[in-house]
């Protein structure tokens, strides 16, 4: 982990921080200052380094930003966030920062202008305090991908964290930020936030500007976060969304105040589960059990719990997957060591510059989803494999909308399993199973939110998914709250 010169340790103790909520009450009270926020994250960062989270730490600049925050807050002119302090995933762009995208093909590049998504929180004293671990260029469900070192889950460090967000989900679990950015193509929020027993919010396509996140996959990638609380998932929705200049796909649909709209309180509502999850013969007997017993809560509040078959979910997958790999054939491209990045030495000729350079920087996920999404998009198979997954996902996003027109919400498990342990899954099959049930609503381009429902008999935490309507994510936030406030009511003493 690189990291800049080491500040001292902190003075004195300070209460763990599980939300904004706490940071800014004892900012008010003058209890803590900016600083003493930054010092605290800052030290569980040395203390937990063998989890692998962070890439880059950017410790005296953090503590410059909260030194220039402290004094807007005496002043009374500081923003909305001032306190917060986040990290980023290695794809999105933070000007005059490393970006890598968890790759050695960007070694030594830095980015030349900052996301929007990143801009706007800055734009309301957020402090970013590093950048983190990923799988490389986002491939991935384990973190094992990164071209750096294997990020760990700090429930258990044998197991992973999920992927390709796992360095952001792992520093929000250890308590070395208050939240962190991170991006989902399909279910690269979701799963992490599953497996590290975190909310992990992927607003509807669209509804956050794609401009300065790395492409993966163009018509499914968004930008979303990782946290403790639905609450700072929503203020920081709330703050990122909306138009943008610099991005033609942004919706300019207003964005509503997610954050001051927010209730512990919910009306009665119409839910469906799919019934064919639980059957599954993938599923975890620990992830049906909670699941199941999170319908039941959910039936005792009053609202209408109904099971349906979704007769589409066995081609979930493999459409998720021809339609990707061939958007990132066609988005890796870019990285070909002529304008940046890494350039190999022995290409005598551009050809050979090119091919040698792709072959040593790019890791071997990343080459594999490069060539089948090339294969899906020659003359010969494209019609075959490309047109006739383009023509699946628009049945699966229709069945999908169709449902969420009928039911308010529609709740299955995040994932098929718990945490599995590091090196566990043998073959690429295995590996992309785990997103089994979040490419759903990636492909149908709606919202979802993965909430915490308890934890495995080995401890491991469990996540529910709750997938809403498009641009719906106020109703999601609030119903998201309600079942959390509620779960925990009924927590026994």
């Amino acid at each position: 982990m690189k990291k800049e010169a080491e500040p001292p340790l902190p003075s004195r103790n300070l209460p763990s921080f599980t939300s904004f909520r706490d940071i800014r009450q004892l900012l008010q009270e003058k209890a803590i200052s900016c600083q003493d926020v930054v010092q605290y994250y800052l030290a569980n960062i040395r203390e937990k380094q063998q989890l692998g989270a962070f890439l880059e730490v950017y410790e005296a600049e953090a503590l410059a930003q909260a030194a220039e925050i402290d004094r807007k807050l005496a002043l009374g002119t500081a923003g909305r966030l001032a306190g917060m302090v986040i990290g980023l995933k290695d794809v999105l762009c933070h000007q005059n920062h490393s970006l890598q995208g968890g790759s050695q093909i960007l070694d030594s590049f830095k980015s030349q202008f900052t996301a929007t998504a990143v801009q706007r929180l800055l734009g309301e004293d957020v402090i970013i305090i590093g950048r983190q671990n990923c799988d490389e260029f986002a491939m991935g469900s384990s973190t094992e991908n990164s071209s750096f070192f294997t990020t760990r889950n700090a429930a258990n460090p044998e197991h992973v964290p999920g992927g390709s967000s796992g360095g952001s989900a792992v520093a929000v679990q250890a308590h070395m930020c208050t939240a962190s950015l991170g991006s989902d193509t399909g279910g690269s929020i979701r799963q992490p936030a599953a497996f590290c027993g975190l909310v992990g919010m992927k607003p509807t396509y669209s509804r956050i500007s794609r401009y300065g996140l790395i492409a993966y996959a163009s018509s499914f990638d968004v930008i979303g976060t990782l946290t403790h609380t639905v609450e700072d998932a929503a203020l920081l929705t709330e703050i990122m969304a909306g138009p943008d200049e610099y991005d033609s796909t942004a919706s300019q649909q207003p964005v509503p105040a997610y954050s001051t709209l927010l209730s512990a309180q919910s009306e009665p509502r119409k839910i469906a589960y799919l019934q064919n999850t639980l059957d599954h013969q993938g599923i975890h007997p620990d992830i049906k059990e909670k699941t199941e017993q999170a319908l039941e809560q959910l039936r005792q509040q009053g609202h209408a719990v109904s099971p349906i078959d979704f007769p589409l979910l066995e081609y979930v997958l493999p459409t998720y997957y021809i339609l990707t790999m061939a958007e990132a054939s066609s988005n890796l491209s870019r990285f070909d060591g002529v304008r940046y990045g890494h350039r190999s030495a022995e290409g005598n000729t551009m050809e050979a510059m090119y091919k040698k350079t792709r072959t040593e920087a790019f890791g071997e996920e990343v080459q594999r989803r490069i060539m089948l999404g090339t294969f899906v998009l020659s003359a010969s198979y494209y019609d075959a494999y490309y047109t006739k997954a383009q023509k699946v996902r628009r049945l699966l996003q229709n069945a999908t909308c169709n449902l969420l027109e009928e039911y308010d919400f529609i709740v299955l498990p995040t994932t098929p399993t718990p945490a599995f342990k590091l090196g566990d899954k043998a073959t690429p099959i295995e590996m992309y199973l785990a997103d089994l049930f979040t490419v759903q609503a990636s492909i149908a381009g709606v919202t979802a939110i993965s909430v915490p429902v308890g934890d495995s008999y080995e401890g491991l935490p469990i996540g529910l998914q709750i997938i809403g309507g498009a641009f719906k994510e106020s109703d999601l936030f609030n119903f998201a709250e309600h079942f959390l406030n509620r779960q925990a009511t009924n927590q026994p003493k």
